[in-house]
C-alpha cells in the first residue's frame, strides 16, 4: 500500500463508520394528528360512502329470506337460494335481462365515443369565444331533468309532433316513434347521447390540455400532417382517460337509465320497455316481492364488480394504469 493509500485510509475508514441515524417512525397517531387537516376534509366523503354505499350492502341478506317489511330482516323466514330460483325461472326477468343488455351495448357502441369526438371538435376550434358558446349550448341538456327531455321529445317525434306532420305533408306514412317498440332501444340511446354528450366532454377536454404542446409544436416541424398529429399524439394522450372510464362503464353496464325508461316503458310495453331497474322496482316494491328483486341487484353487484375486476387486469395487461393498481 502507498503513503497516500495508508494516509488516507484511517479517514476513509472513519467515514464508513460514522452514519446518521435514521429518523424515528412516527406512530400512527402522530402521523393522524399530523395529517388531522386533511382527514377532516375528506371525512364528509368517507361518512357517505360508509352510510349510504357500504352500510346499505349487509341489506342483500334479504335475497335469502321471505323478506316482509313488518317483520324485518331479523325476524323475517330464511330460504335459502329460492328467491334466485324463482327469479330465474321467470321469463319476465329474462326478458329484462335482454332488453338491459341490448341498450347497455347501444350505449357503449354509440354513446360511449360521441364525448370524445365532441370533444376533439372543440379542441379545434381555434376561437376561445366560439369554442366556450359551443360548450355552454352543449352542457345545457345536462341540467334538464328526464321528465321534460322525454316530453321534448314527445313534442318532437311523438303522435302530434313535428315530425309526424312533416311526413303526413310529405305523402308518406306517419310513424309515432315514442310508440314503436321496435324502435324503443335506439331511441333511448339518442336520448341519452343528446342529454350527457356535452357535459361527458368535460373531462376529455381537460385530457387534452394537459397535452404537452411542444409534442404538436415537434410533430409540425417534423411535417406531421393534422390526422398524423391526431394518430400520433391526441388519441395516445386521451387513452388512459378513456380506458379509465370504459372500465367505469362496464361496471354500470346492468343499469341504463331508471327514470328515462320508467317514463316511457308504459308506451311501448314491458316486452320492449322492461330492464332490470324497472323490474326490480315493479316487482320488489310495487308488487311486493322483496326478496326476489334484492337477489337480482345482488346479481347485478356480483357482475359489475366481476366486469370491473377483469377489465382493470386486461387494462394492466395492456400497459395502462387502470382503476387501481
Amino acid at each position: 500500500m502507498s503513503a497516500v493509500d495508508v494516509n488516507q485510509a484511517p479517514a476513509t475508514l472513519g467515514r464508513a463508520r460514522v452514519r446518521p441515524a435514521a429518523p424515528a417512525r412516527a406512530s400512527v397517531w402522530q402521523r393522524i394528528w399530523r395529517d388531522r387537516i386533511m382527514l377532516l376534509l375528506i371525512l364528509p366523503g368517507v361518512l357517505y360512502f360508509i352510510l349510504f354505499r357500504y352500510l346499505p350492502l349487509l341489506g342483500n341478506v334479504i335475497a335469502f329470506e321471505d323478506y316482509l317489511p313488518f317483520l324485518g330482516i331479523t325476524e323475517s323466514p330464511f330460504v335459502g337460494l329460492a328467491n334466485f330460483q324463482s327469479m330465474l325461472s321467470a321469463q319476465a326477468f329474462w326478458q329484462a335481462t335482454a332488453n338491459t343488455i341490448i341498450i347497455a351495448l347501444l350505449q357503449i357502441i354509440f354513446y360511449f365515443p360521441a364525448p370524445i369526438c365532441l370533444a376533439l371538435m372543440l379542441h379545434g376550434i381555434i376561437s376561445t369565444r366560439v369554442r366556450r358558446i359551443i360548450q355552454n349550448v352543449v352542457y345545457l341538456p345536462h341540467f334538464i331533468s328526464w321528465v321534460i327531455v322525454v316530453s321534448l321529445w314527445q313534442q318532437v317525434l311523438g303522435g302530434s309532433g313535428i315530425f309526424v306532420h312533416t311526413l303526413r305533408d310529405l305523402g308518406l306514412p306517419a310513424i309515432n316513434v315514442m310508440t314503436e317498440p321496435g324502435l324503443f332501444k335506439p331511441l333511448v340511446t339518442a336520448q341519452l347521447i343528446w342529454r350527457e354528450t356535452g357535459y361527458a366532454t368535460i373531462i376529455y377536454l381537460a385530457a387534452l390540455l394537459s397535452i404537452d404542446s411542444a409534442l404538436y409544436e415537434a410533430a409540425v416541424v417534423d411535417g406531421a400532417g393534422r390526422w398524423q398529429r391526431l394518430w400520433s399524439i391526441t388519441l395516445p394522450g386521451l387513452l388512459s382517460v378513456t380506458v379509465l372510464l370504459l372500465i367505469l362503464r362496464l361496471g354500470l353496464i346492468l343499469t341504463v337509465g331508471f327514470e328515462q325508461i320508467l317514463l316511457q316503458r308504459t308506451a311501448v310495453g314491458p316486452a320492449a320497455g322492461e330492464v332490470l331497474d324497472t323490474y326490480v322496482y315493479f316487482t320488489g316494491i310495487v308488487g311486493g316481492q322483496w326478496g326476489i328483486t334484492a337477489a337480482a341487484g345482488l346479481i347485478k353487484g356480483i357482475i359489475g364488480t366481476a366486469l370491473v375486476i377483469g377489465a382493470n387486469k386486461l387494462a394492466h395487461r395492456m400497459g395502462q394504469e387502470g382503476v387501481y393498481s
